[in-house]
């Protein structure tokens, strides 16, 4: 497609995916819908993003990233049929993070049927320099059908300033000049004429007038800040993230690489596809007390939330998606009774290798920014992955991302692989689930 052309959209559910190559110094890229009405948003909630992955309606999802050999891709998932009335476009934007669109090639946005994954629109960008967030496309009515259009319009003052622009309420607004000072009031001329007594008065005063009810409070704003962690910058304390309080969900998503997909069915095995694919989310934990354990599903050690060990696994899913895959929650209320956690992943069926898989870690604090990472390339037969280490330093918990692929021996199991590489010391039995 090219700037400001428009194609029908047949399907009742599409995937919107932003795509761009990365490489060294290429920026980080984050897609983003907004649903406007009049061309403005309702109200915050109107805004999905990473930070805000899905509306109320459930009309828009933001699925998150993944890795392949074309790049990355960011993706949004709308179902049409679930838009509400009154919305009448859905702008898809993008954003980049830590430099410009300038630095970022292959960049484009593609429209797919969600039943079928066939193609129904592309636009690619071709004349990026400065800009540090792009309006790329929208979704929107006409004559009680579908259409999308192709925009291509650039912001030099990132997310924050486009989502200003559409009638969102950030945490970081540009400054504001102060109002000015009020003139003078110059006081009114005293007259000399002589006072006369008032009258004295026999009835009661009026009763004073009610309070007024106290006003509601103003919705926080939207917090666009996040962490990515990396090789380089591997670390992130959760106080001065805002992350000190409250719960923090660790989320795994994954998919198999373009290159392993139906590889497996063509050597006979059963579980060589991502239906099929079986990965475990699971935690060691020492308390400051001295006890030990594992939260995980095998055994249906599944943790508790308001006790210990204060870390809770929410399920076992088999998807991979940003918006379930495997999540657990860390109780921060509780932090102080946490000397340690490492949160890690097996390969329960599905895959021989982490090298099939592309995997993406988030850990989100309920009051901080959250924290994300890419476990990278895996070049060994790795079946086991510790993915973080949470380390209690006496007034804080640090986050080290690991992203460690380990190679257990034969007939040693991966949690005693993560035990021996972490020195737990605990003693293991088999398990299922």
């Amino acid at each position: 497609m090219l700037k400001g052309a428009n194609l029908p959209v047949q399907a009742q559910a599409v995937r919107v995916e932003l795509g761009w190559r990365s490489g060294p110094g290429v920026p980080d890229v984050d897609a983003s819908a907004l649903l406007l009405v009049s061309g403005k948003v309702r109200s915050d909630a109107d805004f999905v993003f990473y930070n805000q992955p899905a509306h109320t309606s459930g009309a828009v999802r933001h699925e998150g990233k993944k890795t392949g050999p074309d790049g990355v891709t960011d993706t949004l998932a709308v179902d049409l049929a679930r838009v509400e009335p009154a919305v009448e476009r859905i702008v898809v934007a993008a954003s980049a993070d830590g430099g410009s669109f300038g630095r970022v090639p292959g960049l484009r946005v593609r429209v797919l049927d969600a039943a079928s994954g066939t193609e129904i629109a592309r636009y690619e960008s071709q004349d990026a320099t400065v800009e540090t967030a792009f309006l790329l496309g929208e979704l929107y009515r006409r004559q009680g059908s579908w259409k999308f259009r192709a925009v291509g319009q650039g912001y030099g003052s990132g997310l924050a300033g486009l989502a200003t622009d559409f009638g969102i309420s950030v945490d970081d607004p540009a400054p504001r000049t102060a109002p000015a000072a009020p003139a003078p009031v110059r006081p009114a001329p005293v007259r000399s004429e002589p006072v006369r007594p008032e009258p004295v008065r026999t009835t009661r005063p009026a009763a004073p007038a009610p309070p007024p009810p106290p006003a509601a409070p103003a919705p926080a704003p939207v917090r666009l800040s996040k962490v990515t962690l990396t090789k380089d910058a591997p670390s992130v304390s959760l106080a001065k993230q805002g992350g000190t309080s409250g719960a923090m969900r660790v989320n795994l998503n994954w998919q198999m690489r373009k290159q392993f997909r139906g590889w497996g069915a063509k050597l006979g095995r059963a579980v060589a596809n991502h239906s099929d694919l079986d990965l475990d989310l699971c935690a060691l934990y020492e308390l400051t007390d001295g006890r030990k354990g594992v939260v995980q599903a095998l055994g249906n050690a599944f943790g508790a939330l308001n006790q210990p060990p204060y870390i809770h696994l929410d399920g076992d899913d088999r998807t991979g998606a940003v918006s379930s895959g495997e999540n657990l929650t860390i109780n921060l209320d509780h932090k102080d009774r946490l000397r340690r956690v490492v949160i890690f992943v097996t390969i329960y069926e599905g895959a021989r290798s982490f090298a099939e898989l592309d995997a993406t870690v988030t850990l989100q604090p309920q009051h901080g920014a959250p924290i994300d990472f890419a476990l990278g390339e895996c070049t060994v037969p790795s079946t086991v992955c510790s993915l973080a280490l949470i380390t209690n330093t006496g007034s804080d918990l640090v986050v080290q991302r690991e992203a460690r692929f380990l190679v257990p021996e034969r007939g040693v199991s991966p949690q005693r692989t993560i035990d021996y590489a972490y020195g737990w010391g605990m003693n293991w039995t088999p398990g299922r689930k």
